[in-house]
């Protein structure tokens, strides 16, 4: 009898089995991670901050409220957040709430194009830039050497935020609010400041549990997915075409809605080349926006081959965002020899203020605005901050017509 039991459960323990595999493999979340449960203890930290100072879960025991909040330097979500956080504290801060915002990211675990909302990538030297530019008021902590803390909390997401009481019991966690917006009109649900004020006046919290939203959480593991994306780009083929004139001004007057960078350069140019590193990072930062990078060789058309070769060199290809459009446009790509002997209708066609020389750079909104010209090598970080005060730093509501 005891035989015929065993044979019989033995199925039905490797179905369990079986059962319990594909939940484990579903995991995307590295070995360590803990998600957090309402009621649970705060766990300790010892974490750097932006002051140079190691900051431990025992220096804010006299707050009756702690809220940790994961944000980034580099998530439109999470910047677009900022101002509500800065808000709530302000509120908050003579009622007994400490804010502590810990940065989980690894810096090397983020690809060129996920930077294209922000100046800065999630480093500490730039966490310390990016928090005096916004006026954190707040201590901001770094954990993306290790990512324990972030592990241990169940950091998901920049913004996600956990709220605890006054005995460090976790009372709230997820989102700030609703909206991924900047603007404050577009919250219809402010889930965080929900919880503070239902524990201010010693009311269950209404809604405990949300779902945090924003840019995931970048492992330490993601790091060989960063290394993939880099060895692809590298590889990549440019098509290189004759242009006129006239081609040159179809491009100009810019009909599109993306925002064109364009560079006159030229391989026998030495100052050409030294910036030319400066122009394709700014083309990968922006690779999965509306963006395009369209450089003008002033070298001989003869020597196409030539100037093919210094491009691939220097993997100024198309990302694939824009690939499509380019399409669209009857273009192969975005890298063109100029086949005029003189350069005046050039100038004329992309910009009369175009004193001569090379390197020229400019940059044209969709409307046709000219939002950053420069004769000469270009400082990298200024060219970028120019693009990204049109651009934006975060999402925004598409206008709707009434």
């Amino acid at each position: 009898m005891k035989l015929l039991t065993l044979c019989l459960l033995l199925p039905v323990l490797a179905l369990a089995q079986t059962a319990e595999k594909p939940k484990k493999l579903a995991s995307s979340m590295p070995e360590g991670f803990h998600e957090l449960k309402i009621g649970d203890a705060a766990p300790d930290f010892d974490l750097l901050g932006i002051d140079e100072e190691k900051h431990t879960l025992k220096e804010y025991a006299d707050a009756d409220l702690l809220m940790i909040a994961f944000l980034s330097n580099h998530c439109p979500t999470s910047q677009a957040v900022e101002g509500r956080i800065k808000k709530l504290v302000k509120e908050y801060k003579s009622q007994g709430l400490q804010l502590v915002a810990i940065n989980p990211n690894d810096p090397a675990a983020l690809r060129a194009d996920e930077l294209g909302y922000s100046i800065y990538n999630d480093s500490f030297p730039e966490m310390k830039r990016h928090a005096k530019e916004q006026e954190f008021t707040f201590p901001y902590l770094y954990d993306g050497e290790t990512q324990k803390i972030t592990l241990a909390y169940g950091g998901l997401a920049t913004p996600h935020v956990l709220i605890f009481d006054k005995e460090r019991k976790l009372r709230y966690q997820g989102r700030l609010d609703d909206s991924r917006y900047a603007d404050e009109s577009t919250v219809t649900a402010p889930d965080a400041r929900n919880a503070l004020d239902a524990l201010l006046a010693g009311k269950p919290v209404p809604v405990e549990v949300t779902k945090p939203h924003g840019c995931s959480t970048k492992w330490l593991d993601k790091r060989a997915q960063v290394t993939a994306d880099n060895e692809k780009w590298e590889k990549g083929e440019v098509d290189v075409e004759l242009i006129d004139a006239k081609g040159v001004a179809a491009l100009r007057k810019n009909d599109t809605n993306k925002v064109r960078m364009f560079n006159v350069w030229a391989t026998w140019c030495g100052p050409c080349v030294k910036e030319f590193p400066e122009l394709v990072a700014t083309s990968r930062k922006f690779g999965l926006r509306e963006f395009e990078f369209i450089s003008i060789s002033l070298d001989s058309p003869e020597t196409i081959g030539e100037v093919k070769a210094f491009l691939e060199k220097h993997n100024a290809i198309v990302p694939d965002k824009i690939k499509p459009s380019l399409k669209a446009e009857g273009r192969k790509g975005n890298a063109y020899v100029f086949n005029e002997s003189n350069t005046d209708g050039l100038i004329q066609a992309l910009d009369p203020e175009w004193p001569g020389p090379i390197p020229y750079t400019i940059v044209v909104a969709p409307d046709g605005e000219v939002i950053f010209r420069h004769n000469g090598i270009v400082d990298g970080d200024e060219l970028r901050s120019k693009i990204l005060e049109k651009m934006g730093r975060f999402f925004v509501p598409e206008k709707t017509t009434p």
